[in-house]
């Protein structure tokens, strides 16, 4: 039996063998939003319809109207009268315009995140940019986080993972 104790020892106390892994990772992300300013030029337009109408625009009998000469962007438009055309009879007629965007000399400036001036366009949309003021985000050596506010469109975010992983 003496003999079988070392092999029955060597058997019996077999080395246990196991992966560990652990991870801490912290992070702190701060966003200051950016100012943006999108416009679309209007166009100029000119719509005329009708029927049994006679229409002059002062000058000429049957004229129907138009653009002319274009100055800074925008066309000059020659406008008509209508009148009917025979005294007891249907008529109709309509005229529309819409005057489009002037070419701008103005151009939108960005300053410290504000907008301080913007383009002179029909469609604008204009966002403000964030401001830092006092935004902070701090990890120290035991993954404590700290975050601070900033001022408007602004955003802190803090985060710790702890992961423990045994195969």
């Amino acid at each position: 039996m003496r003999r079988l104790l070392p092999l029955v020892v060597l058997l019996a106390a077999s080395p246990a063998h196991a992966d560990i892994v652990h991870k801490i990772q912290s992070s702190v992300q701060l966003t200051v939003d950016a100012a943006a300013s999108a416009a679309t030029r209007v166009p100029t337009v000119y719509s005329v319809s009708g029927s049994g109408a006679s229409t002059t625009d002062g000058s000429n009998a049957g004229a129907l109207g138009g653009f002319g000469a274009v100055t800074n962007g925008v066309p000059s438009v020659t406008t008509v009268t209508a009148t009917q055309a025979t005294t007891g009879d249907a008529f109709s007629f309509s005229a529309s315009y819409i005057e489009g965007d002037s070419t701008s000399t103005t151009s939108t400036t960005v300053t410290s995140g504000v907008t301080g001036s913007l383009p002179l366009f029909g469609n604008t949309t204009t966002t403000s940019g964030g401001v830092a003021g006092t935004l902070a985000g701090t990890i120290d050596s035991a993954h404590g986080l700290t975050v601070t506010a900033g001022g408007a469109g602004t955003s802190a975010t803090g985060q710790m993972v702890t992961e423990i992983r045994i195969d």
